[in-house]
């Protein structure tokens, strides 16, 4: 451990030994889930401060519909579907991408929506479809491949539009009120798209404290330490300890592109239903390039596994060892729901890290 990290640990005790009273921290994204698991940052918490994982990882929120969808697009003659490979093997009613594969449909990974465009240049005789998932981090990418697409006029691709937005998931959580929360910890990444300012709905409307963070060891536990230091003083204020990334305005070039070609709208989220404004739907001049439209298919209801605990897993409510279907039928190998699947999937991590017989996770700063 270096010495910063220890002293940023000792002021953490410090703080939350004044405080006198349990704390429960959320980091949103599942990217910092990830690597709070992996750098043993667990360990070096407060014993009064738990830290649980929100509604940040987009393929572990994305709603059964849409899953299902995408396995019924593949299935469709002359498609070839292409997607980032965290979305191959998570489960629907129908089977998995990777299932679907199996039996014959032609499922393909990229690594960005650009790719979707190569593989329309490719197989003009053929339509692909690309599953758009994601937050406001890939969402623009996928903007900017509609309008590449349209300047083109490459008519054989469309896109399976499942993007998400962070901050009305966050308000929506709140909103419900049935998990008790002292703070956020704001993703990074989406923060620089959106900006630092775009979770001031939450400081004001909820007097939740919000920091926005990077990924790194250090960088995190500077944010859980400006969180402490505000629960202590009796503060909620929205803070950036990312500036050297994050603005408060945030990227404006990204912005005006998913302005152009998306307008928010209320869409689903596994197990937390339907969230106003908290996803992305085609404006009209680009609605030619939605798949559901163009195959006319209607998404069924979102019925998940019946023991599946996925969803109270993203909503902070419950963690992934009290399902109880955690490491015996739904593991990483053979998962039951989204969460056993994602690379950000908080049960995917804990299996990983947190169970019993898990390889121990490499202390912040290199020893274990």
């Amino acid at each position: 451990m270096t010495e910063t990290l220890a002293r940023i640990r000792d002021q953490m005790h410090a703080l939350a030994a004044e405080c006198g009273r349990a704390i429960q921290l959320m980091e949103v994204c599942g990217t910092h889930t990830v690597s709070v698991f992996r750098s043993g940052i667990r360990s070096m918490l407060p014993p009064n401060v738990r830290l649980i994982s929100g509604p940040g990882c987009p393929v572990c929120v994305t709603a059964q519909r849409h899953i299902d969808a995408a396995v019924r697009l593949a299935e469709a003659d002359d498609v070839i579907l292409a997607t980032y490979g965290d979305m191959l093997r998570v489960p629907g009613r129908l089977g998995s991408l990777e299932q679907q594969r199996a039996r014959g449909a032609d499922v393909r990974v990229v690594y960005s929506a650009r790719g979707a465009i190569d593989l329309a240049l490719a197989h003009p005789d053929r339509t692909v479809v690309f599953v758009a998932v994601g937050f406001e981090t890939t969402a623009p990418a996928t903007a900017a491949t509609v309008l590449e697409a349209q300047r083109r006029g490459i008519e054989n691709l469309c896109f399976l539009a499942a993007h998400k937005r962070v901050v009305p998931a966050m308000l929506a959580l709140l909103a419900q009120g049935d998990v008790p929360l002292d703070g956020f910890l704001c993703p990074g990444h989406v923060s620089v798209i959106i900006g630092s300012s775009a979770y001031r709905p939450v400081v004001e409307r909820f007097g939740k404290p919000c920091v926005v963070a990077g990924f790194e060891p250090q960088q995190i536990m500077l944010g859980l330490l400006h969180l402490l230091r505000q629960i202590r003083s009796g503060q909620c204020l929205l803070e950036n300890v990312y500036d050297v990334a994050v603005t408060p305005e945030g990227n404006r070039v990204a912005q005006d592109l998913l302005a152009q070609v998306f307008e928010p709208a209320s869409v689903p989220w596994r197990a937390m239903g339907w969230i106003p404004d908290s996803g992305l739907e085609f404006r009209p001049p680009y609605r030619r390039f939605d798949a559901l439209r163009r195959f006319r298919i209607e998404p069924g209801d979102d019925e998940d596994h019946p023991g599946c605990r996925c969803g109270e897993v993203i909503q902070g409510k419950i963690t992934p060892d009290r399902c109880p279907l955690f490491g015996g039928p739904c593991t990483p190998f053979q998962p039951v729901g989204p969460c056993m699947v994602s690379s950000e999937g908080t049960c995917a991590a804990w299996y990983k890290y947190n169970r019993p017989g898990a390889a121990p996770a490499r202390m912040a700063g290199g020893r274990t």
